[in-house]
This record gives C-alpha cells, sequence and structure tokens, in this order.
C-alpha cells in the first residue's frame, strides 16, 4: 500500500552549493546536515541532497514513495521487471529504504517508517 510520496533525493556534486540553492528555494534550514546527507522538510515533503548519489547511480532526483510494507512492494515491483538498485537497508532508526529501476530507466525510491 502506497501512502504518498515522502522524499525526493537529488544526487548533488557540490554540497555547500546545492544546500545554498535549496534553503533559498524552500526558505527552511535543514533538519539534517550531515556531510553524507541533507535534507529539508517542508510541510508536505522531504527534500534530500546526497553528496554521492551520481557514485551510486543516481541519474537525477529519485523520488521516494512511502509503503506499509517495503518488501511486499520491492517484490510486486521486480515481478514487473524492475530491476533492483538498492536492497532494502536500515537508514536509521528502523526507518527502511530500497530503490529499483523501472523499464524506462527511471530510478522509483521505496520508504518504509521505523516501528512505533
Amino acid at each position: 500500500m502506497i501512502d504518498g510520496l515522502k522524499t525526493i533525493v537529488y544526487p548533488v556534486n557540490d554540497l555547500g552549493r546545492a544546500k545554498a540553492l535549496f534553503h533559498a528555494l524552500l526558505g527552511v534550514e535543514p533538519y539534517t546536515d550531515e556531510p553524507y546527507y541533507v535534507g529539508f522538510r517542508t510541510e508536505a515533503h522531504e527534500i534530500g541532497l546526497d553528496p554521492k548519489g551520481h557514485a551510486k547511480g543516481m541519474t537525477g532526483p529519485v523520488p521516494y514513495w512511502r509503503v506499509a510494507d517495503i518488501q511486499e512492494t520491492l517484490a510486486a515491483l521486480l515481478e514487473t521487471g524492475a530491476k533492483p538498485v538498492q536492497d532494502v537497508r536500515d537508514v536509521g532508526g528502523g526507518a527502511l529504504t530500497a530503490s529499483v529501476q523501472d523499464q524506462d530507466g527511471n530510478l522509483l525510491g521505496l520508504f518504509q517508517n521505523a516501528p512505533a
């Protein structure tokens, strides 16, 4: 089950410049500001900046869809012919992410909230 778009992650080469650009665009300070990830929260979404995104094969922004069961959703996408990019992994506190590439080369991310 999809619970909406959660996060859009942008691969960036210059984290400082990208952080300044998104601060100007969104009008908010990052809620997390680490060398490996900078995240901004708006009322509806999170915007992430990944300085290693290009090295991970990201060719552009990746939308992360919030799902109830990441394993089930990932399996369903793979059954349709999607190619795995990143297997399920814990990104902190029990929150899980995974990503696939569709038949047209688009990257799709999955996000499952940490258990309550």
